[in-house]
């Protein structure tokens, strides 16, 4: 958990928790709780560095091509 925390912070990373924590000041100022508690989640998410690609379980970037099949063609009149 502490190699999580501490370790890959890039600039994405470093601007969602931000933008997160702008969230929850702001809803602190506004005093809605419902948007401080989507706030929270906001800053949760990049600071336990989870969400769609984060952890490498994206599909659509593991599809890999296998140039060596053959292909056939059929004509078609």
């Amino acid at each position: 958990m502490k190699t999580v925390l501490l370790n890959n912070w890039n600039f994405m990373r470093i601007a969602r928790t931000a933008l997160g924590i702008a969230v929850i000041v702001q809803a602190a100022q506004v005093g809605n709780w419902t948007m401080g508690v989507l706030g929270i989640l906001f800053t949760a998410l990049p600071v336990l560095n989870i969400g769609c690609c984060a952890t490498g379980t994206c599909n659509s970037r593991k599809k890999k091509i296998d140039s060596t099949k053959a292909i056939t063609y059929e004509q078609v009149v």
